[in-house]
């Protein structure tokens, strides 16, 4: 009977900390972001932060096909191991470079935090594009 107690309480523990285990795991971008929606954004980054989880690029434009003036739009992009694999590094952005983002709009419209799909950077014409990376 003591083994019974002691396999049950063992248990209960596991299945207790289980849930806590989910709350590390990785967020999915649909919970922040309308993902089957595209928007597209013109203008000039502001910030490159290169870190992790992702990596963020601000960029100060204007959406395309929209009546709102400019603003900054933060754009979630992948982890830096993930753009390691694709020769992007900390420097890869400066301010004032000339972008055209396509992303993920905010499920809320207030907040300017978008999902990055797509990035052009004008003055080269280098391209990335999602999952399958560089697209020059």
């Amino acid at each position: 009977m003591k083994r019974f107690v002691v396999g049950i309480a063992l248990a209960s523990g596991v299945v207790i900390l289980m849930p806590g285990t989910r709350a590390l795991a990785h967020h999915s971008f649909a919970v922040v972001y309308l993902e089957q929606d595209t928007i597209e954004i013109e203008g000039e980054v502001v910030e490159f932060q290169y870190k992790n989880p992702h990596a963020w690029v601000f960029v100060q434009g204007t959406e395309r096909n929209s009546v709102g003036g400019e603003k900054i739009f933060a754009a979630e992009w992948v982890s830096t191991s993930q753009l390691d694999r694709n020769n992007i590094d900390k420097k890869w952005f400066k301010p004032g470079d000339s972008v055209r983002v396509w992303a993920s709009p905010n499920k809320n419209p207030s907040d300017n935090r978008v999902r990055l799909k797509r990035i052009e950077r004008k003055s080269d014409g280098w391209k990335w594009a999602g999952n399958r990376g560089d697209v020059r």
